[in-house]
Formats: structure tokens, sequence, C-alpha cells
């Protein structure tokens, strides 16, 4: 293990941090706002630590797996704690443990807050908080690889510790071209909603940063009503489009737009992705119609809009999800747990995952009535192997666990059962809101400081695959 090597590329993550943390302070100095001596020195602070390893450390040809993985968590771990820096700086509701909850809810773009009055927070602070949900959207190491000379096995290393495989084993080509592909798709649906929203009526800066929570999967608003407060069918259309896009297989988007294949439906996970959703909405908007809505067009209006946003683990909120019936809060439940594709900027479980869960209990089945024959798990056509469908199943079962415990956790803080569940639940999908306090128009602002640590902790867990850090956590791994 070779410590310098791992400071050397920690550091350009740093520098990336302080090339968004600059920019957030340009606006500050325009709005000449509070936030931009915070802005300023959290720049030089990040500038400052990302520079020194690139000065003194010497590049080098090769890493080892272990220095990948140190570096990847590493990444993610200062991002978190640089990105606290100019909310403790600024004050405001931000105590430590709120900087870090709102620092770590951004860059895992799970969009929980602990704002009560985003409003009231400078435009500068506002476009950090909005930056740090783009930069972590497509996972900290993979935008900077993306924007890194070609590293040869370096970048293969890297980009292998950071992406889950479910994402890798859909991505067909070698990872240069990979980090390409993420990245042209991901800044292309940034700026194709930007200019969507510019003429749906919203302001360069609210477009900008509503176009970075929606394709990052974030949903951090700069309103304190979220999305609601826009009053806005076409802006909603828009986000909805989007967030529907952002939760598909990236590789899958770039196939279609480069004239490779126009159906994006051919495979297996996208198609029973768009059925779960669009029977989501029906359900949930036959639910809801009557209570809270009187016509089935509002009902389907917020339905739709509510569903793609949990599905997507976006959590934008365009209603209070929490006044609507217990049958409407188990689908958004299921959604929460649920999440989109893998290769895409989605949280929670993924699809994928649930479709060969699916899969494998049919087949279970199957083996039981015929003992003797074989089947095989496909998913579009391909046998997937043994290994892969132990490492799905077990990396649900262990999820499902991790929700457990952070709700007994939060109970012993008395903390209701269903605020318990679906924050941890929300948190640990990198979804947003749940149900209860930190419903879709409520935060996480009462929930105790050691519970916000908690959660803290499911998100980050979420973020990267609950394997990474339980391995990183487990020094026998690292001889």
């Amino acid at each position: 293990m070779r410590p310098q090597i791992v400071f050397r590329y920690v550091g350009f993550v740093l520098l990336i941090n302080g090339c968004f943390l600059f920019v957030s302070s340009l606006i500050s100095a325009l709005d000449h706002d509070s936030a931009f001596f915070p802005l300023l020195y959290s720049t030089l602070v990040s500038a400052l630590f990302g520079i020194f390893p690139f000065i003194f450390v010497p590049p080098t040809s090769s890493i080892s797996k272990k220095e990948g993985f140190l570096i990847v968590l590493s990444s993610w771990l200062l991002s978190c704690i640089v990105g606290v820096l100019p909310y403790l700086l600024w004050g405001g509701e931000f105590t430590p443990t709120n900087a870090w909850f709102e620092s770590v809810s951004g860059f895992t773009t799970t969009g929980s807050s602990i704002l009560l009055d985003i409003e009231a927070v400078p435009r500068g602070l506002l476009f950090w908080r909005a930056s740090t949900h783009w930069i972590g959207g497509t996972g900290i190491i993979i935008f900077a690889l993306s924007v890194l000379p070609v590293m040869g096995k370096i970048g293969m290393i890297l980009y292998r510790s950071e992406i889950s495989t479910l994402a890798t084993d859909n991505f067909m080509y070698r990872t240069r071209k990979t980090l390409q592909i993420v990245l042209s798709v991901y800044v292309g649906l940034t700026l194709l909603e930007t200019i969507a929203l510019l003429f749906c009526g919203f302001t360069l800066f609210d477009a900008v940063t509503h176009a970075f929570a929606t394709i990052a999967t974030g949903g951090f608003s700069t309103k304190n009503l979220s999305v609601a407060h826009f009053k806005s069918v076409p802006a909603e259309v828009v986000i909805m489009v989007f967030m529907f896009l952002s939760g598909l297989h990236f590789g899958l988007i770039f196939i279609a737009v480069t004239g490779k294949s126009f159906d994006i439906l051919k495979s297996t996970v996208a198609r029973y992705y768009t059925a779960a959703l669009f029977a989501g909405i029906i359900l949930t908007a036959i639910n809801i119609h009557g209570q809270p809505f009187e016509t089935y067009l509002d009902s389907l209006r917020y339905a739709a809009f509510q569903v793609i946003s949990l599905g997507t683990s976006t959590g934008f909120a365009t209603a209070d999800s929490t006044l609507w019936p217990p049958f409407a809060h188990l689908v958004l439940m299921f959604f929460i747990l649920q999440g989109a594709c893998a290769g895409s900027t989605s949280g929670a479980i993924k699809a994928d995952r649930i479709v060969i869960l699916a899969k494998s209990i049919i087949r279970r089945i199957k083996m039981i009535q015929h003992p003797s024959a074989v089947f095989p798990l496909k998913v579009n056509k391909a046998a997937v192997g043994e290994d892969a469908v132990e490492l799905s199943l077990l990396y649900i079962s262990a999820y499902l666990g991790v929700i457990f415990i952070s709700t007994l956790l939060l109970t012993l803080m008395n903390i209701d059962i269903l605020t318990a569940f679906s924050g941890s639940a929300a948190t640990m999908g990198n979804i947003g809101p749940g149900f209860g306090s930190v419903g879709s128009v409520g935060n996480f602002s009462q929930i105790p400081e050691a519970g916000k640590w908690v959660l803290s902790v499911n998100m980050l867990l979420g973020r990267l695959e609950i394997f990474s850090i339980i391995i990183f956590l487990m020094p026998r791994s690292w001889r």
C-alpha cells in the first residue's frame, strides 16, 4: 500500500470540488451575499489540499486494487468533509452535525435536508448544494476519470472500484469509452433539461440547479415547497421525463441517441422498470382519487410525479404524500426500496436485482417441479452466472438488514416507527423524503443528532453499495 499514491488521485477529486466551489463563490460575489467568504475560503482549502499531492507525489503507471479501492472510498469521504466547510462557515441552521448531514446528502444524491427555510440561504450556497448532487451523481471517481487524461490500467481499476458490477456487466465497451458515454449522456441530459425548464419560465439559476438535481436523481430544490412552488404543469412534465430518462441505464440512452438501436425497451430491465412505474402510477392515481384529489386528472398528475420521483430516487415533490391513503404509501414504499436501473444515477436496490430475484424464484419453482431439468437464469437473453445471482440476493438481504438495524436505532431515540422506517429506507436508497415527519414536504431537522449520524451512514452505505464499506472496515481484507 502506497499512501502517497492514494493522496495524489484523491487530490484531483478535491480540485474538482474546488472548481465548483469557486463558481459558487462567483455567484455569491455577483449577488453580494453573505456566502462569498465562506465559499472562497472553502475553495482555497479544497484547492490547496488538492494541488499539493500533484506537486510532491510523482505519477505512477499502475496501482493495486487495494489502492484503487482506498482512492474511491477516500474521495467520497473527503469530498463530504470539504462539502461541510461552506455550510459551517456560513452558519445559520448549519451546526456541525447538520452541515455533515447536508453535505453527505448532497454528494450521495439523497436529497434529504435539515433546512427549514431553503429560500433564506444565499444563492451561491444553494448552487454549491446543487453542485454536490451533480458531482456525486455519476460517482465522484467516474466524474474525475472522465476529465483526466487516458490512464490505462489505473483508470480501469478505479472505474471498477467505483461502479456497481451490475452496471459494468451491461456496458459492452472499454473503460475509457464507457466513461465518455456516461459523461456525454450526463452532460447532454443536463443541458437539455436546463433549456426545457427555461422555456417553462424558470430563471437560469433555478433551471440549472433543478437540472443538476434531476439528472443526478438527487432532489435538492431551491424552494421550500420543492417543484410544487412553481405551480407549472409543463415544468412538472419536463422534470418527469428527465427523471425517467435518468433512471435508465446510460448505455441504453447512448445507443438510442447514436442510432444504433431506437428500441430501448428491448432490455428486460428497462421494460420492467417502465412497466412497474406505469402500474404504480395507475394504482396510486386510482387510490388517491377523491382523497385528497377530486378529479382523475389531478390524481394522475400528482401520482405520476410522485411515483416517478421516488421510483428514480430523485425525491422532488409536488404534493404532500403523507396525507395519501395507506395503499398509496405502500406503493410508494415499494419504489423507495426498488429504485431504477443499474448504470443510471439512481439509488436503492435497483430494478436489475429485482428482476434477478423474480427470475430466481420462478427458476426455483421450476426446479422443484422438475428436479432433473436445467433452467439457466437469463436476462436480456444472456445467461446470468451463479455468482452474480448469489451476489444480488445477498445484496438485497444485506440492504434490508441495514434498514432494519437503522430503524431499530432510530426507534430507540423515541422516533415513531413510520418516520424511523421510511427515513431509514429513504436515506439507504438515496431517495430523500420518506413518510411521517420526514415526508415529501417535511425535512430531517427534528431528527436527533445521533439519528442524523445513523442516517448519514445509511446514505454512504447505499451510495457505495454496502459491501465496499464493509470490506474497508475489515482489517483482514487489507493483508
